[in-house]
């Protein structure tokens, strides 16, 4: 067989490969834990000189396949998948971070990941700068400061829709000598490889198009294997001796994947954060479809906001892929095959109008989710920010009449129908 197979070839086949009379099909190891006949082998697991499974919360085989299949499609050296993304982006974070460090952080990025960072990290006394996408290079450079350990991006940020200027975090990120982690789940490495663009880390939510299917929560982070922890002079934690492991030192044990091994060394170890067999499972399934769903995902995202631009119901619509978008470029750029499969959108008659609209709608959903085969929508005003005032809400973003869209896979006529006589109503 072909050694370097294109990507959807390795959706599909990835790197679980059935011996002879073993299930085609990843199976699932349901077990916490792992029988051996000799204490000498249970002592190599916990030297890190074995990597056969101890126990299920530092690894598992069924998470294992997910892991080297996630670090395959983003061409990384290693994988650890976790929980969920949040957990993901807590332990890439904490991998590197302790009490008295520094973040730089895209401000575009998830609103789960901004509360993360500056809310809850800050507690832990790690400081996080927000940085607006305006930003010169020099700018975002003047904000760095002796302690700062890593700069944090967002390849399509949500719900902002932003794309993210790769040349200009990861020159930074080279000049400051610090690692630069990239949230790739509205992306996907079917539309981006952000280590192929300067980045080193990239972290997942695979609840959204990993996945695919709105069945499985999940978080992964993959390890580039591109950055030099040594050089940079000022993560001991990567490269002093770990006591918890008789001495051992990270980049000397694991050259290839040292933050990877870390993190699941110790992290996964001590907090638990773990991803379930059976959601491996689900996970690795979804992922043999991801080519042929992203494909229909940006089709139809393209389509329906081409269609909600040009309706008199609509009065503004957001998505990187309309020549008009102030993320046009950058989405070319760094996103050939499509800008992704979320839009937003603002209806004609404010808050009243989103909410009669979302009501109408019989095929399309309302879920406070994205990145599914199923098409559904969100009005932040009336859901997910309705604890805020209208003043507090157009500060955060979120204006009266937004809408956010996240497009499915189901025939674009019948989504374009169910949007038409939704405005319709919506508007009377």
């Amino acid at each position: 067989m072909k050694e370097n197979l294109h990507l959807e070839s390795n959706c599909i086949h990835g790197t679980y490969r059935a011996a002879s009379g073993e299930p085609q099909t990843l199976p699932i190891a349901q077990s916490t834990t792992y029988r051996y006949y000799d204490s000498a082998d249970v002592a190599k697991l916990f030297d890190l000189d074995s990597a056969d499974h101890m126990y299920s919360r530092i690894s598992n085989p069924t998470v294992n396949a997910l892991e080297e299949k996630m670090a395959l499609l983003e061409g990384g050296t290693a994988a650890v998948c976790t929980s969920s993304g949040q957990a993901a982006s807590l332990t890439a974070c904490l991998n590197i971070c302790t009490a008295g460090d520094h973040i730089l952080c895209s401000s575009n990025v998830y609103g789960g990941t901004s509360n993360l960072l500056g809310v809850s990290l800050k507690k832990l006394g790690i400081e996080t700068t927000f940085l607006t996408a305006d930003l010169t290079r020099e700018q975002i450079l003047a904000e760095a400061r002796p302690n700062t350990k890593l700069i944090f991006g967002e390849t399509l940020g949500n719900p902002a829709l932003s794309v993210l200027d790769f040349e200009k975090y990861s020159s930074v990120a080279k000049e400051l000598n610090i690692p630069f982690i990239v949230d790739n789940t509205l992306a996907t490495p079917y539309l981006c490889r952000p280590l192929e663009h300067g980045a080193n880390i990239v972290v997942h939510s695979t609840t959204k198009y990993s996945d695919g299917h709105a069945l499985a929560v999940g978080g992964c982070v993959i390890d580039g294997g591109n950055f030099d922890w040594r050089a940079a002079g000022k993560y001991p934690g990567l490269c002093e001796p770990d006591e918890s492991y008789h001495g051992l030192v990270y980049v000397e044990k694991f050259p290839a994947c040292p933050f990877a091994l870390k993190l699941r060394a110790q992290l996964l170890r001590d907090f638990g954060c773990t991803m379930s067999p059976m959601n491996a499972f689900l996970t690795h399934l979804g992922l043999e479809t991801l080519h042929l769903r992203m494909e229909r995902h940006v089709k139809n995202a393209q389509i329906l906001a081409e269609y909600l631009a040009a309706s008199p119901y609509v009065d503004w619509v957001f998505y990187p892929g309309l020549s008009d978008n102030p993320y046009y470029e950058l989405g070319k750029k760094y996103m050939p095959l499509g800008a992704g499969g979320v839009l937003t959108f603002g209806i004609k008659g404010g808050l009243a109008a989103g909410n009669e609209f979302v009501k109408q709608l019989k095929l399309v959903s309302l879920a406070v989710h994205v990145g599914d085969i199923r098409s559904c929508v969100l009005h932040p005003s009336s859901t997910t920010h309705r604890q805020l005032s209208e003043a507090e809400q157009i500060a955060a973003g979120i204006k009266p009449e937004l809408i956010r869209v996240s497009v499915g896979c189901e025939n674009i006529e019948d989504i374009v129908a169910d949007f038409e006589q939704a405005l319709k109503a919506a508007a009377k």
